[in-house]
């Protein structure tokens, strides 16, 4: 009877504080890996799922237009998607699917046409639909495809916030440092932050971490921010496998501990603070696509 109260209790503390909270500009953060496998889009899910726990309203851009699986991972089979949208025959607010405790995604389609290949006028009111996101949002991240592409990198150069997923492979590493350093000539002013995925010990992932800005600053002189590490966890693989988010299924294994804690650092750090809107990202990448 007392963890009921008590969770009750909380529950409404919860409540409260979201409504206390004020409405603060609009976040656009992209995350995006080097190389495919490191665990980017289940990150990006949880940390979704995490700040939305924490009083946020967030929306998921599945940005990977070749192989989409936002949705996949989700256990979603949505009925439209962004390539709807492109072609006029839906709105956004059509496309949009509220997927766990308020947190909503904007499904892609694999296979449809490159974003840059878009006629004028479409492009133009794909924009407008987006920025409708813009009403009710306080993050929209954008999880993009892995590796270096000219549609990734338009995401990325849209975005003033970034961050880079990366494992303790020598060819995740490698790839970490080619993305950032794509980042680095396209945007200095960018804000680039890492997350170490599936390591050991906290001890491993900042040794990791340690490597790639050693690197960055030796011969890009680019400071790089570290978000922390994720622990390999059993639980994560099972959450996969059931198509659930591991921060939902499995609350308190070290996996969702980790997550709650970047989101916490993302929200409470001044720096994380102030690095750019979600309309300096539409008008971003209404830039890049024209």
């Amino acid at each position: 009877m007392e963890n009921s109260h008590s969770q009750t209790y909380s529950l409404r503390q919860l409540a409260s504080q979201r409504k206390r909270q004020p409405r603060q500009l609009s976040r656009a953060v992209s995350i995006t890996s080097g190389k495919g496998g490191v665990g980017k889009s289940n990150i990006a899910i949880n940390l979704g799922l995490a700040l939305q726990d924490m009083g946020k309203n967030v929306t998921i851009l599945d940005a990977d237009l070749g192989l989409a699986n936002v949705d996949v991972l989700l256990g979603k089979k949505p009925l439209y998607n962004i390539n709807h949208v492109i072609e006029g025959e839906k709105k956004i607010s059509e496309v949009i699917m509220e997927v766990q405790n308020g947190l909503k995604i904007i499904p892609a389609s694999s296979g449809i046409e490159k974003l840059a290949n878009l006629e004028q006028e479409k492009m133009d009111q794909f924009i407008h639909d987006l920025k409708e996101v813009e009403k009710n949002v306080d993050f929209f991240l954008i999880d993009t495809a892995a590796g270096i592409t000219q549609e990734v990198l338009g995401f990325l150069t849209s975005s003033n916030e970034i961050i880079v997923v990366t494992t303790g492979e020598p060819t995740a590493i490698t790839d970490a440092y080619a993305i950032i350093k794509s980042i680095h000539h396209k945007k200095t002013q960018a804000a680039i932050r890492i997350i170490v995925n599936m390591c050991k010990t906290d001890e491993e992932a900042e040794k990791i971490f340690s490597r790639i800005h050693a690197v960055s600053q030796r011969f890009l002189s680019r400071k790089l921010d570290f978000l922390g590490g994720i622990p390999y966890d059993e639980a994560v693989s099972l959450s996969v496998r059931a198509q659930k988010p591991f921060i939902a299924l499995h609350p308190r294994c070290r996996a969702s501990v980790s997550i709650r804690m970047i989101a916490k650092k993302i929200l409470e750090n001044r720096t994380y603070k102030n690095t750019g809107t979600l309309q300096d990202f539409f008008n971003n990448i209404k830039g890049f696509l024209s």
